[in-house]
């Protein structure tokens, strides 16, 4: 069954801290912090800086950011279509492809808290500018890899860099956009961008390694890269954090190697299995030193992640929905594509295509839901009914056959899904930043990525341990003797059925989980106002 073993790979906040939902926006409520507690020293805003007016280009800043974005997104899926081809031509095993997509996920999500606290102590145009031109060149080095290990240190090379480059991203649109009703509006289209992407990449990886080169599946970015060199050093205005306080070298050791252990065990799962000492082994010490990590943000004196970025209940849900979305969405980029390529016979370009559909629905609905509800509603009724609608497309797949049509099974499927992604997207990826002082910022954005990242590298091997003992399961109960390749593609079809089964439970209960935890309401902040902790 070595098919299946490929596949590659809050607490609530204090009742002091509570933001009224009564005030009206001409005269929005400071959080006051209760007899005890630390608040942050306020910096200057953008406007501010500027006598009071917004900067007039924020909007082509928006764009440029959003193309950075795009870049780090899509890089996670673009590469899945182009691998049968690169393994062909580089010559490496079916064990040791799934590292391909492991080592940018490992390096990305490891370093991610660090690249946002860099970006509130050096600055966010330096280390996005640096994020930038690391992550083409790592691309460079990977379209013109000539072995497997070449390639593999490319794509962690893109991981790291892109970790500077996607909390610098987030910070700076955090900072930009100043005036509450268009950081909504910024923010849904950010989260369209960060909810087409990944379908993006594979309807881009299809084109390119079908009609020019797997390799271009990396040289792309190089392309894209200049073009958002050239106008974040125009549009971006440097301004250095007004705290300047020393980095947390405790804190991030034990928080990038607790993830390396985490993401490394969970990838090791797919090819050894849960009992393997190389799987629960790094498990555990990642656990471990999570925990310690944990311990030593209430001790730190300038810790890498303060808790006032997370203790927060809207903050947290947000985290945790963004989590759940990166862990359920495996469900639909990594089987839907299989089903679609290995069951329906479709090509590479026409695998990307199939997914259109979906990304144009979180195109439409982000925006629409970022500008229009979200300021309006708050995100508490928004990121629950994108679970469920989530949930609803994942049910709505798991009807698929060996023989079925796309357009009457699987496109009202993946359809509802991208309506459900755009309300998630816009409404989590605002609120998760929402309300943290600009100092903050960076480390802030550094964890809504975080979150989605792990939660996507559980998702992955937890959806493909599953989906292989569905298939091992149904030929020991259905088959005697030798499988035919009808058994084998039932088999197949079992595995599918059950990795969108779970995706489909996944969603639902985040949407239990969120909105229990989340604020009813639509919480004024004011911009300069970070949260509050009590000790």
């Amino acid at each position: 069954m070595q098919k299946y073993q490929d596949i590659p790979a809050p607490l609530p906040a204090s009742e002091n801290a509570r933001v009224s939902t009564s005030a009206t926006p001409a005269d929005p409520p400071r959080e006051i912090a209760p007899q005890g507690a630390t608040q942050p020293p306020r910096p200057r805003t953008s406007a501010e800086n500027t006598g009071g007016a917004p900067d007039r280009r924020r909007w082509w800043v928006l764009a440029v950011l959003s193309l950075a974005q795009l870049m780090v997104v899509l890089d996670a899926t673009i590469v899945n279509i182009a691998l049968p081809t690169a393994q062909q031509a580089l010559g490496f095993s079916d064990e040791n492809r799934q590292w391909v997509v492991t080592s940018y996920a490992l390096a990305f999500g490891s370093l991610l808290l660090l690249g946002g606290r860099l970006a509130d102590v050096v600055g966010r145009k330096p280390m996005f500018l640096i994020g930038l031109v690391g992550f083409a060149l790592a691309s460079a080095l990977g379209g013109a890899a000539q072995g497997f290990g070449m390639l593999i240190v490319a794509r962690a090379l893109q991981g790291a860099f892109g970790a500077l480059l996607a909390p610098a991203a987030l910070s700076l649109l955090t900072t930009t956009f100043t005036r509450p009703e268009e950081r909504t509006k910024a923010f849904g289209i950010f989260g369209a961008v960060a909810g087409a992407g990944g379908g993006i990449g594979l309807l881009l990886g299809g084109l390119l390694t079908e009609h020019l080169s797997w390799r271009w599946c990396l040289y792309i970015n190089d392309v894209l890269a200049v073009v958002a060199v050239v106008a974040a050093s125009l549009l971006l205005t440097h301004r250095r954090s007004s705290g300047h306080a020393p980095l947390d070298w405790f804190g991030t050791a034990t928080a990038v190697l607790g993830l390396v252990g985490i993401v490394y065990g969970l990838a090791n799962a797919e090819s050894h299995g849960w009992s393997a000492v190389g799987t629960w082994g790094f498990l555990a010490a990642g656990v471990v030193l999570m925990v310690v990590f944990c311990w030593w943000m209430t001790r730190a004196a300038h810790p890498l992640l303060p808790l006032r970025v997370v203790l927060d209940r809207n903050r947290g849900g947000s985290l945790l929905a963004m989590a759940i979305v990166g862990a359920g969405m495996f469900g639909v980029f990594l089987f839907l594509t299989y089903y679609l390529s290995a069951q329906l016979g479709f090509t590479p370009v026409q695998t990307g295509l199939g997914f259109l559909p979906m990304i144009g629905a979180v195109s439409v609905t982000a925006p629409f839901v970022g500008s229009k509800l979200l300021p309006k509603v708050g995100p508490k009724p928004l990121i629950p009914t994108g679970l469920v609608l989530a949930a609803v497309g994942m049910l709505l797949l798991t009807r698929i056959e060996v023989d079925s049509h796309y357009a009457a099974v699987v496109l009202p499927g993946l359809i509802v899904e991208g309506i459900g992604l755009g309300f998630i997207f816009s409404s989590a990826m605002a609120s998760a930043v929402q309300g943290v002082a600009t100092a903050d910022a960076g480390v802030a954005g550094a964890m809504a990525n975080t979150t989605q990242q792990i939660g996507g590298s559980i998702g992955t091997a937890l959806l493909s341990a599953l989906a292989g003992n569905a298939a091992t399961n149904y030929l020991a109960e259905n088959v005697q003797g030798q499988p035919s390749a009808a058994d084998l593609a039932e088999a197949t079809l079992a595995s599918y059925h059950m990795a969108f089964w779970i995706c489909g439970v996944i969603f639902l209960v985040g949407a239990v989980v969120t909105g229990l935890l989340l604020r009813r309401g639509a919480p004024v902040f004011d911009p300069e106002a970070g949260p509050v902790v009590a000790h």
